[in-house]
């Protein structure tokens, strides 16, 4: 009879299923003698200053997009006022008007307008003798310099300058009433009522008196000039009051926060976001100056208008590099959680044509994926489908436009690769939350990550990432039969093993993926068995990194031996398949390999690595075909087994007994156990009171009981009394361990009286008496120790019972 597993290893397999099990299905899981192991997940380093690229990035720092840099208000272009190519294009012939709202009423009296000056340059505003500054519409850092008495009536000059209007010229009021300069004291009201035309003004605060307050709606009837007048124009006046370098407070910040966010509800309201704003580049030029204050949260507040009046090219770009330079500092993250710019970024992901703003893209995903790493942040995102929106911009990157231009081709593959380890890096961060494992299933995301690797998998800056991706998801169960009922991932990790054997983060984290696979799923055991070539790869890593730690320099070296204890724990979970555990038995590398280890390493300083080793050698020795190695090599194994028993690991001795438990099937091992007095060591495991050990110990002992040499130094060594302790005490915790315990006893009562028959007696009619006994409430744990002790317990205990009866029985004889 065979040695068996650890208890925890055949709960595991007889454990409740959603679908019920058969009694003969729990009693066939849990005869078996084979075992998956298991190990730690190989972790993912932080980022400590959180770059576009982590430092361990494989791209060459001149080749990838920076993830330091400044930005500044001359830094943004004018919109619509200079081509995209720099090119500068000759001033169109307009007469400039003198107020932002002179092309914003109507009125048929053209004369009653003043007429324009000659030259653009001289251009005055009223008549308080302050001369306008030409005006360059290229960009924003050309703006002057604004002071006290003039920032107001400038502001307005420079609007109608820039905002040429074809429509017909209105009537206004008299605009040369206000002959006096404003000052900063002036009443924001004042101010208005001499730049508003007389009537309509009257007419719509009789109807509806216009207020300026946050949060104010504004009345769908509203003349736009009125609109503009109320409500978008006191905003920007306010805006042009803070010149850039001014020492602005947390307290200013946060007004003008407010009014930023009054702006945009207004925008909003009015149906005036997008590019539907006539005065647009107005708006926008001030929002850019306002980045010069220097402050996160208002460019962070600034960020998200802009973004939402639909800027595009350069603009766009540098806001959202703005936005990705505030997403670096940690204590930024709850700015994003207090507004909706998270939404405004995944907007920009779900363009159709992503090409068009490809490097933007780039920036966005990149503060996303910083900001993925805060567990509150990742959270709301995912309330957001942040992981569908995320696969599907892959899979519009991995079917981008076809261009037969060679050069447009190779750099839009660039591109696409910097956005793709963003992504997946994202990716990677928000598989740490549980409530994320759902999104992963439902979206196809084994398949589209799966595709991702074939795509790149030349990108090691890309595998690194999904395997990382894997390698956490696949760590539960039903994540893991997803990717295990993926085509191709088991031959395309095997690939990728060849293709980057000298990747030590690539490659420990494939080898536990395909752990994790091969542990639970019987199809991925096949796959990668039949796979060509799949197991020579395997064992050639095997060799390769064998061969490293064998110099004195990389002797313990942590990350290449961390690579062994996944690759042989793979082993050992793909040789619970019969057809490749016989396979694996009997190849003669695998099996110098391992014992290359276990003679190699001491357990003291490599104890998982020792004990994956030992538990490998302990499935193959499993198997009791003619051509195992195993079976052949059991007087070298012995010998290793013997110094590992004298270790002071517990789970080493464990081990070794289970070995000794399945080679002790063999004769000459049970005379080397008995020579050495190994049988000493292993009855004592019995008072251990740990079903683990004892179901360990009980494997040897079966098999010695069963040669009639060795029954008699057995029952010298107190077996009998420590076998009848362990399964009173164990016995009605573990009902398969209390059958092998009733096995060697009646191996052992075999050539003569069984001794303490009758106290053996009263625990047997005891624990045969089904009725007495009491069983767990929950029904599938029930289930579970029902099957054991009708099919495994109950016909020994049965059979060993009748025998003592008849043995205490005068007259009768066995």
């Amino acid at each position: 009879m065979s040695g068996m597993d650890l208890q925890q290893d055949r709960s595991e397999h007889v454990q409740p299923r959603l679908r019920r099990q058969t009694s003969a299905e729990i009693v066939s899981e849990a005869r078996r003698s084979l075992r998956a192991l298991a190990t730690q997940r190989p972790l993912t380093p932080q980022e400590k200053h959180r770059p576009l690229f982590g430092e361990s990035s494989s791209r060459a720092h001149d080749g990838r997009p920076p993830s330091a840099f400044s930005l500044h208000g001359r830094h943004f272009e004018a919109p619509d006022s200079r081509p995209g190519s720099g090119t500068r294009l000759s001033p169109l012939e307009h007469k400039p008007r003198l107020s932002v709202s002179l092309d914003e009423y109507g009125g048929d009296n053209e004369a009653s307008l003043p007429k324009p000056p000659a030259e653009r340059g001289s251009t005055r505003i009223g008549s308080g003798g302050s001369r306008a500054r030409p005006l360059r519409a290229a960009s924003i850092h050309r703006l002057p310099v604004m002071t006290p008495h003039t920032r107001n009536m400038s502001l307005e000059a420079r609007i109608e300058v820039e905002q040429p209007d074809d429509r017909e010229k209105l009537h206004y009021a008299d605009v040369t009433e206000h002959k006096t300069k404003p000052s900063p004291e002036t009443d924001l009201h004042t101010l208005l009522k001499h730049r508003i035309p007389q009537t309509d003004v009257s007419t719509e605060r009789e109807a509806k008196p216009a207020r300026l307050g946050y949060g104010d709606t504004c009345d769908d009837n509203m003349d736009d000039s009125v609109f503009w007048s109320t409500k978008v124009l006191p905003v920007l006046q306010e805006f042009e009051s803070f010149a850039p370098g001014d020492g602005v407070s947390d307290e200013i910040v946060g007004q003008l926060c407010i009014s930023c966010n009054r702006l945009h509800d207004a925008l909003a309201e009015r149906g005036m976001l997008g590019r539907q704003c006539k005065k647009r580049s107005a708006i926008l030029r001030t929002l850019f100056r306002l980045i010069d204050v220097g402050s996160d949260q208002l460019n962070l507040t600034l960020a998200k208008l802009i973004l939402a009046l639909n800027v595009s090219g350069n603009n766009l770009l540098n806001i959202c590099k703005l936005v990705f330079k505030i997403s670096r500092n940690a204590s930024n993250d709850g700015m994003f959680l207090a507004d909706s710019i998270l939404d405004s970024l995944l907007c920009q992901l779900q363009c159709e044509d992503v090409w068009s703003k490809a490097e933007a893209v780039l920036y966005c995903v990149g503060s996303l994926k910083l900001l993925s790493g805060n567990s509150a942040v990742s959270s709301r995102l995912l309330a957001k489908d942040f992981i569908g929106t995320l696969l599907q911009l892959s899979n519009s990157l991995m079917h981008g436009p076809v261009t037969a231009d060679v050069t447009t081709q190779r750099s839009e593959g660039i591109i696409a690769g910097h956005i793709l380890v963003q992504v997946t890096a994202a990716l990677r961060n928000i598989a740490d939350q549980s409530e994320s494992r759902p999104s992963f299933l439902s979206n196809e995301a084994f398949f589209t990550l799966c595709v991702i690797l074939e795509h790149h998998r030349s990108d090691l800056d890309i595998c690194i990432n999904v395997a990382r991706i894997f390698s956490k998801l696949s760590t539960y169960t039903e994540c893991c039969h997803a990717l295990a009922e993926t085509p191709r991932c088991c031959k395309l990790f095997l690939e990728l093993l060849g293709k980057h054997s000298r990747k030590q983060d690539l490659v420990v984290r494939l080898l536990f993926t395909l752990g994790n696979l091969t542990s639970k799923s019987v199809e991925a055991r096949e796959r990668v068995y039949e796979e060509e070539g799949g197991i020579d790869v395997l064992l050639d890593l095997f060799q390769a990194y064998q061969e490293t730690l064998s110099s004195p320099e990389q002797c313990h070296a942590p990350e290449k031996e961390d690579i062994l204890v996944k690759l042989i724990r793979l082993l050992a979970n793909l040789a619970i398949h019969p057809t490749v555990g016989s396979a694996l038995a009997a190849n003669s590398l695998c099996v110098q390999l391992l014992l290359e280890v276990l003679g190699r390493r001491c357990v003291e300083k490599s104890e998982e690595l020792v004990i994956n080793a030992v538990a490998t050698i302990n499935n193959l020795s499993y198997y009791q075909c003619e051509s195992s190695v195993v079976r052949s090599q059991h007087t070298h194994i012995s010998q290793l087994l013997l110094k590992l028993l004298l270790s002071s690991s517990m789970d080493a001795v464990l081990e070794a007994t289970r070995v000794f438990g399945n080679l002790s099937q063999i004769r000459a091992v049970r005379r080397f156990i008995m020579q050495h007095r190994v049988e000493q060591f292993v009855v004592t495991l019995l008072d251990s009171k740990t079903p683990d050990v004892c179901f360990s110990a009980c494997g040897v002992l079966i098999n010695l009981s069963a040669d009639p040499d060795h029954r008699a130094a057995l029952r010298a060594e107190g077996t009998t009394q420590k076998l009848m302790d362990c399964l009173r005490d164990l016995g009605p915790r573990d009902w398969h361990l209390a059958a092998v315990v009733c096995q060697t006893l009646w191996n052992c009562s075999l050539d003569g009286e069984m001794q303490h028959s009758q106290k053996l007696l009263e625990i047997l009619q005891l624990y045969t008496d089904k009725g007495a006994l009491q069983w767990p409430s929950d029904d599938g744990v029930r289930q579970v120790q029902e099957a054991c002790w009708e099919l495994l317990f109950l016909p020994v205990a049965e059979s060993l019972r009748q025998r003592l009866h008849v043995e205490d029985t005068p007259g009768i004889s066995p």
